[in-house]
């Protein structure tokens, strides 16, 4: 089983469109990305640590109404 690390804010983004998101957009401070009418904001630094990368997770998760395990996450 592959555990966490750290991402590359590009990686991100296409692991949230290959799950459905749009975008990035711009907003008035931080990109964003829109499933439906539910918005996932993206940070602006290029690399995500493991626990930046956990919390925005979990947001994504509450977006979604399901868990992504971490063997799910690796494969997008």
């Amino acid at each position: 089983m592959a555990g966490w690390h750290p991402l590359k804010k590009r990686e991100f983004v296409r692991k949230l469109r290959a799950l459905g998101f749009a975008g990035p957009h711009r907003g008035a401070r931080q990109e964003f990305l829109v499933l439906g009418l539910r918005r996932q904001t993206i940070p602006s630094n290029a690399d995500y640590s493991v626990p930046q990368v956990k919390m925005l997770l979990r947001q994504v998760e509450t977006i979604l109404g399901r868990k992504k395990s971490v063997d799910e996450w690796n494969a997008l």
